[in-house]
């Protein structure tokens, strides 16, 4: 029954990203994409989590727990961007990706965007096989830490932006980097803990005692999302965007504040 509903999920979440485009090209933010992504990723990992399984009552509380981590995550997160975008200049990330691809901006995000259907694909994969962990009906303590860690992940990121949102309120500010708070652990605490997130759902899946091997796919939640935060959509491009607006108080900041795992701040 997986392979079907993860085409299922890559084939809802490609439609989802041509919402995403069709919105980007008539509103001019790409930010938007953020937004879709979200809500997308969320109401798509909660249905997968709520698949019935063969031969056990529905939905069973792992899979009601499951289903529940990713409706907190996404509703929080997805909100907060919303909220932002709306109010908000487009991204640096955004901004710089239609200043390099000029006129060719529209088809290739369109393109761009068509990535994130296999991308989500993966990560409801991890969610699935977590929800479908074939254990006692009753939750374990592994399903609790999942659900610890979804609330430290949710707590450490609404802070984080919290704090991102309080410092560029207040016009003293203005030019200057915020290196206070989480900031002054990690130049990017709420990738950081977006990242953590997508620990929750090894962390229930994964049996040690090799009963159920298919556990082990859950990993691929958090591996894909660090390589993508760190490498490629979050962190490489929002840091050039930062050195070009910011100068030498960013490359000061770098020195001093790692760029994702926190750290105890040095001066």
């Amino acid at each position: 029954m997986t392979a079907p509903v993860i085409l299922g999920v890559f084939v809802f979440m490609s439609a989802v990203m041509a919402a995403a485009w069709a919105t980007v090209k008539r509103t001019g933010n790409g930010g938007w994409t953020d937004v879709y992504w979200t809500f997308g990723t969320g109401l798509a990992g909660a249905a997968c989590a709520l698949v019935p399984v063969e031969g056990g009552g529905w939905p069973t509380a792992r899979q009601a727990l499951v289903a529940g981590l990713v409706a907190m995550w996404a509703i929080r997160l997805g909100t907060y961007v919303a909220r932002r975008v709306a109010s908000s200049p487009e991204d640096a990330r955004y901004a710089r990706l239609r200043e390099t691809w000029g006129e060719r901006f529209t088809g290739r995000m369109f393109g761009f965007l068509q990535i994130q259907a296999p991308a989500t694909a993966l990560l409801c994969l991890a969610i699935m096989v977590a929800a479908r962990r074939p254990a006692p009906s009753e939750l374990r303590v592994e399903d609790f830490a999942g659900l610890a860690i979804l609330v430290v992940a949710i707590a450490g990121e609404a802070v984080a932006d919290r704090q991102m949102k309080r410092f560029k309120a207040d016009t003293a500010n203005h030019g200057k980097v915020a290196d206070t708070g989480l900031w002054g652990w990690s130049r990017h605490p709420n990738y950081f803990f977006e990242w953590v997130h997508w620990l929750a759902y090894p962390v229930i899946a994964v049996d040690l005692g090799g009963g159920y091997p298919e556990g082990w796919l859950a990993l691929a939640g958090p591996l894909f999302m660090y390589l993508l935060l760190t490498r490629v959509t979050g962190v490489p491009p929002l840091e050039g965007a930062m050195l070009r607006s910011k100068g030498a108080a960013y490359a000061d900041y770098q020195a001093r504040v790692p760029a994702f795992f926190p750290r105890p701040p040095r001066r």
